[in-house]
């Protein structure tokens, strides 16, 4: 079974205005979606043909920041894959030098209050373990070059693989492509980790 999820960042600027209304009050996009998440995992928990100990996430671009974000606040995904987002989280937010900074863009409510001193991904990817978690990212990804993504992700893969001994829960797929799912080392490491192999 496959569960499609659409989080609320659709609609051109609709969701943005999500984002600026829940700022007053504390709160950000993802005070939405991680009980949206909550309600999810629930919901497939009861259903006779899914194995609630092997529910996972796999997130495209934005989806990815829900990769990231959601599964150490909602322990019922038992596996992680971040596509087209993982990055070097504080760098993206606050050069005025790189190209690929959010500084430039239109998306104004990207920007998360205290993130960049309390996390980044390494920090998330801390939280999601010792749960499985893989990153996917395309060579011509403009989310970020590939150094940066690469910096970060050596922090989770010693956390993983150094610290915690468990380095076969923990990849990182490079291929020649774009912002885009490539669904091939991904694919494989969901049937592994999901079929219990590793687990």
């Amino acid at each position: 079974m496959i569960l499609v999820a659409q989080n609320p960042y659709i609609f051109g600027d609709r969701f943005r205005t999500l984002q600026r209304k829940a700022n007053p009050l504390g709160k950000t996009l993802f005070s939405i979606i991680v009980p949206q998440h909550e309600q999810i995992v629930r919901w497939l928990a009861t259903l006779p043909q899914v194995d609630a100990e092997r529910i996972a996430l796999y997130g495209l671009s934005y989806g990815g920041k829900t990769a990231m974000r959601v599964p150490p606040l909602v322990p019922g995904y038992c596996l992680t894959i971040c596509s087209a987002d993982f990055n070097e989280w504080i760098w993206k937010n606050a050069s005025t030098r790189a190209p690929y900074s959010y500084v430039w863009t239109g998306e104004y409510e990207i920007f998360e209050f205290n993130l960049g001193n309390t996390f980044n991904y390494a920090e998330m990817a801390a939280l999601i373990a010792p749960r499985a978690l893989m990153v996917e990212r395309g060579h011509f990804d403009g989310v970020a070059p590939d150094e940066m993504v690469g910096h970060e992700f050596a922090k989770v893969r010693h956390l993983y693989q150094a610290r915690l001994g468990i380095g076969s829960r923990c990849a990182i797929e490079w291929f020649v492509g774009p912002h885009t799912i490539h669904g091939v080392g991904t694919f494989e490491f969901l049937d592994r980790h999901l079929r219990g192999e590793d687990r």
